[in-house]
């Protein structure tokens, strides 16, 4: 009775936690609301497999509470059932249903492997077709449009409704690339070369995780894909090909100094520097610092002097002695890195 009564108690919590895992705290980021033809194609086969699974339920505990009622032992019956050895029809009948079953989930399944498989350029786009090299490290995301002949960090940009190919490697450790509204995860292995392919039905900001256990800071390994009309694509890769303008503030001019001093070694601007740390040349668009972080001055800060204390595992130096004045010019600096705008 004890248990009862303690199973009770925890009813009402566990029927909270299990409405609350359906909650969806961001938007274009679950595969339960595509907006893809990748994500489409899952979640009708998701949809598929849970109505058979469903129907299958369904049936076998009818049977069970039928039998259950109707041969049930009554009252003062004490004799042995009649033995029997088996059932051909009955043993015919549950070895065929499964088999159609398979097969309905099957033919989908296999027909969909070759479609996913498929990372050939649209042959109604040709040689147009947008084709990224995406690189993993611990833990941000590395964005290389070789044909464009530039590079961009932790924010990827495609063409609405387009067809577009990447290409996979991890620097350091298996990673694996993941745009839940758009189409599932591949891994990014070091040594190993994978492709896949992605498609956007409509423009947006879409939501992108590290999906494979990377190190202590794999939560925060997240990144945007984020999906513009096609005229509005090309202006964003023309901004991101031209060189960065000299920066018009003082204030501004100052900071490029002490990025080029501090900070070029690492980070790519323009096309000068190192691809070491992700690439800043459109930094100011961002919606977030270090994957996670809201884009202010604030938090900017933060990052600079202690990365180690918001992102733990990350390769990034700290500058914690940075005096106030490089602080402000330095965060001018970045925030005049808009590709868009200028």
């Amino acid at each position: 009775m004890k248990l009862w009564k303690t199973a009770w108690r925890f009813l009402p919590l566990s029927l909270l936690v299990f409405l609350l895992t359906g909650c969806l705290g961001e938007t274009n980021l679950t595969a339960l609301d595509p907006k893809g033809p990748q994500s489409q194609w899952l979640f009708d086969n998701m949809l598929l497999s849970l109505y058979i699974m469903a129907l299958v339920t369904i049936v076998v505990f009818a049977i069970f509470f039928i039998i259950l009622a109707k041969y049930r032992r009554a009252p003062g019956d004490d004799e042995i059932p009649k033995q029997v050895h088996g059932n051909t029809a009955l043993e015919i009948t549950w070895t065929v249903i499964p088999i159609i079953l398979l097969t309905i989930l099957a033919v989908p399944t296999i027909t969909g492997q070759f479609m996913l498989a498929d990372t050939e350029p649209d042959p109604e786009i040709g040689d147009d077709t947008v084709q990224i090299t995406v690189t993993g490290h611990q833990f941000w995301w590395q964005f290389d449009y070789e044909d464009e002949g530039f590079t961009a960090g932790q924010e990827v940009y495609i063409p609405v409704g387009e067809k577009v190919i990447f290409e996979l490697h991890a620097q350091d450790v298996l990673h694996s690339f993941w745009v839940p509204a758009l189409g599932g995860k591949l891994d990014t292995v070091p040594g190993i070369t994978n492709h896949m392919w992605l498609e956007a039905d409509e423009p947006g900001v879409y939501k992108g995780k590290c999906a494979e256990l990377c190190g202590p800071s794999h939560a925060l390994m997240d990144f945007k894909l984020i999906a513009l009309e096609r005229d509005e694509y090309d202006a964003w890769v023309e901004g991101m090909q031209a060189e960065i303008e000299e920066p018009t503030e003082a204030l501004a001019q100052q900071g490029r100094d002490v990025f080029e001093a501090s900070c070029i070694g690492c980070h790519a601007v323009g096309g000068m520097g190192s691809a070491t740390g992700p690439a800043l040349s459109d930094f100011a668009n961002r919606e977030v610092i270090a994957g996670y972080l809201e884009n202010n001055d604030e938090n900017l800060e933060a990052w600079i002097r202690d990365p180690e204390a918001l992102k733990q595992g990350n390769n990034m130096p700290a500058f914690p002695d940075m005096n106030d004045e490089d602080m402000e010019a330095l965060i001018a600096y970045l925030r005049s890195l808009d590709v868009q705008n200028n």
